[in-house]
């Protein structure tokens, strides 16, 4: 009788072990599940949280370039405007004082003139 215990006692061993490798391995589980889990919700309270902000930056970020674009707009057409008056400016000054408006055109070009040959002489001493 002693012998029968003898032998049962290895295997009682044995499958004592293996429920306690089980148990082990179902409690890392657990805690792996437990874990992914937990990041699962960090990602999606990060996602719910960064997701109102990137949606103001971006209408921020399209409003400034509305804005830009709306500046550059104006920019343009003022500038036609003035380019239109200076026009207008020129050709009334030409129409009431031909022969002043014609020596004061010579008198800029000659100007020009000597300014782009006295550049142009540096550079090349250069």
């Amino acid at each position: 009788m002693f012998a029968k215990k003898t032998l049962d006692q290895p295997s009682n061993i044995a499958d004592q072990a293996a429920q306690t490798a089980d148990d082990a391995i179902k409690s890392t589980q657990q805690v792996a599940n437990h874990a992914l889990d937990s990041l699962a919700n960090g990602v999606q309270g990060a996602r719910q949280q960064v997701s109102p902000l990137l949606n103001r930056a971006t209408e921020q970020a399209s409003a400034l370039a509305h804005r830009g674009i709306d500046a550059v707009r104006e920019g343009s057409h003022q500038l036609r405007e003035k380019a239109l008056h200076a026009t207008d400016t020129t050709a009334g000054y030409i129409k009431n004082d031909p022969i002043k408006a014609v020596l004061i055109a010579a008198a800029t070009g000659a100007a020009l003139m000597a300014l782009v040959s006295l550049i142009s002489r540096s550079r090349s001493h250069n």
